[in-house]
């Protein structure tokens, strides 16, 4: 039968042995601590911290497009694109240099950054010689072949901070770089429906605050195309993609981009960013 009369000097015995061993532990260099918790950037921070990143007042560059089908089939188009902030809203124009059957075609967006204010986009298909307007329900449409939408055309390597909501998930690795890994769903199904995605999971390096690699899933929740950034490095003093592939897993089909004479710093005159422009050509 347990005598209450030991209670009291077990107890001390106890304790008595718990901070010695404490002690000796403290006089080895050693001690007892919880696992340290690191803590992640927020979604919003990481966001701010994509569109603020900087990306030179204005742009002059070269694209080069490769569309492969399913059977690797390859479709050439080569382009020359400008770029220009007006404050905090920019204008940006794409023209088509060759082949014979696309040269002369152009696109045209205002991208503002009112979010209460719809951005402007227009395409000129010389063929018809018309000047078409893409409102906001065709944004999600493919730009002319491509595995991009007319929307991932005019976001470039910046994020929408009107359509979606994110959420950090963690960290993860891509090309040897270290990434935040951030995921974006869209603020409702109309913009979903709008976008062509119903989900976005992106790969943000930690240093430049560019994605270098973006997933993405279509409306029934398929995954339907992979965009990976490559060959990124410093033109005139800014971080600068030079080649994006874009693999789509529903269809089979892949677009390269590659991007040479990347200019920042000669001028762009306004004039170049009208419709008057898009049917005149460069």
């Amino acid at each position: 039968m347990f005598d209450p009369r030991f209670a009291l000097p077990l107890i001390s015995v106890f304790v008595w042995t718990l901070l010695s061993s404490n002690g000796a532990a403290a006089q080895s260099g050693s001690s007892v601590t919880s696992p340290a918790i690191e803590v992640l950037p927020s979604a919003a921070e990481i966001v701010r911290n994509i569109n603020n990143r900087d990306e030179g007042e204005s742009v002059t560059r070269t694209l080069s497009m490769q569309l492969i089908d399913r059977r690797g089939k390859i479709r050439e188009r080569n382009t020359r694109g400008y770029r220009k902030y007006y404050d905090v809203d920019k204008h940006t124009i794409l023209f088509y240099l060759s082949p014979k059957n696309v040269k002369d075609t152009a696109f045209l967006t205002y991208d503002y950054a009112d979010s209460e204010r719809e951005d402007d986009q227009w395409l000129y298909l010389p063929a018809m010689r018309k000047v078409r307007r893409i409102s906001a329900s065709d944004r999600g449409d493919y730009f002319l072949g491509t595995d991009l939408t007319y929307e991932d055309m005019k976001l470039e390597t910046r994020v929408s901070e009107r359509d979606y909501h994110y959420k950090t998930l963690g960290k993860s690795e891509v090309d040897g770089h270290e990434c935040f890994l951030i995921e974006a769903t869209p603020v409702d199904e109309t913009t979903a429906r709008e976008l062509g995605y119903s989900r976005v999971e992106s790969c943000i390096d930690a240093e430049i605050w560019m994605a270098r690699r973006s997933r993405f899933w279509d409306i029934r929740g398929n995954l339907l195309k992979t965009v990976h950034a490559e060959d990124i490095r410093q033109v005139q003093g800014i971080w600068t993609q030079h080649k994006l592939s874009v693999e789509n897993h529903k269809t089979g089909h892949t677009t390269l981009l590659t991007f040479s004479e990347i200019d920042y710093q000669s001028p762009i005159e306004d004039s170049i960013f009208s419709k008057t422009a898009l049917k005149r050509g460069i």
